[in-house]
């Protein structure tokens, strides 16, 4: 006699409900896209076009006239440039003032910084007056040191003479880089200072304290805690410096306007006479093509090299909080 088996009816797995989008989640798309539709169209049309237009007209010789350029050089434009002597002077003031931006400016700001976080009387005019030059334009501060450094009447040497240091300052190609340097210390070393005074004030005192009953002294407590919790606000205190000079136009050209003897001439300079005095307007936009480049180079290895390593111990240091 046989025996049957039956299988098993296969069991039906219960139908996967369909996922309605909700209503909700697309108004919050709507939403979304008209708030960032005019800052998006405004950044394409303000930043990103320039640049395009910048990078296509450096392939051309062209006066900025006529309409679109047509007489197609290629790489011709840079090729002058950087067989040019003006470059490598321009590159060199830009080095300069780099270097003494960052020996010499930001070490004073940050002094300062440590200075007015102690509780000293009158501290909050103090910051006051320090900040209060980075409030002023680039007219402004170049026209008011233009009036101070004057050769003839300037105060600045009437103030020097009795000390015999006097000088032409802004119309003697030994001084007058220097001269700028100095104004630019005035104007931003105060902005810098509220930089690091932000910083340390979000330094938490308590390590201060170990460390004091540690038995570290006042420079150690600065040299082994302070200063290495300063570091992501150092590294941004830098990198605004540099971007900074790298476009440096105005407030040289109101002091100084490249001169004497292109002895404080910048690249932003050289392209803005080449531009718009000679009307080499192709051969201008290759510089600022350069001033982009070099902008864009140390933007990315900043965020490689320094910010993702600011991002990766912020995001350790909150998972161990947690």
């Amino acid at each position: 006699m046989t025996t049957v088996t039956r299988r098993p009816e296969a069991e039906t797995l219960p139908a996967r409900p369909h996922r309605r989008r909700k209503p909700g989640r697309r108004r919050n798309w709507v939403t979304i896209s008209l708030f960032v539709a005019p800052a998006l169209a405004l950044f394409l049309l303000l930043v990103v076009a320039p640049i395009l237009v910048a990078i296509y007209s450096s392939a051309f010789k062209w006066n900025g006239f006529g309409g679109l350029p047509t007489d197609f050089i290629g790489f011709d434009n840079f090729t002058k440039l950087f067989s040019s002597e003006i470059f490598y002077t321009d590159m060199g003031h830009l080095l300069f003032l780099v270097v003494t931006t960052l020996v010499i400016q930001l070490p004073f700001a940050l002094g300062v910084a440590m200075l007015l976080h102690q509780r000293i009387r009158g501290r909050a005019l103090y910051r006051l007056v320090f900040f209060a030059p980075y409030v002023l334009s680039e007219v402004i501060t170049g026209v008011l040191f233009s009036l101070i450094l004057s050769p003839e009447n300037g105060i600045a040497n009437k103030l020097l003479s009795p000390l015999g240091l006097e000088s032409e300052w802004l119309s003697d190609p030994g001084t007058a880089l220097w001269s700028v340097f100095i104004v630019m210390t005035w104007k931003y070393f105060g902005f810098h200072m509220m930089i690091y005074l932000a910083g340390r004030q979000n330094i938490p005192n308590e390590l201060i304290e170990a460390a004091k009953i540690d038995g570290a002294a006042g420079w150690k407590v600065f040299r082994y805690v302070t200063l290495p919790l300063l570091g992501p606000t150092i590294r941004i205190s830098v990198f605004l410096s540099v971007i900074y000079t790298i476009q440096l136009f105005d407030l040289v050209w109101i002091l100084t306007e490249g001169g004497p003897a292109h002895s404080s001439e910048t690249l932003a300079i050289t392209m803005f006479t080449l531009g718009f005095e000679r009307s080499q307007v192709g051969y201008a936009n290759a510089i600022s093509v350069v001033m982009f480049g070099l902008s864009l180079i140390f933007a990315l290895g900043y965020q490689r090299l320094v910010m993702r390593r600011d991002l990766e111990g912020a995001t350790t240091a909150m998972g161990e909080h947690r």
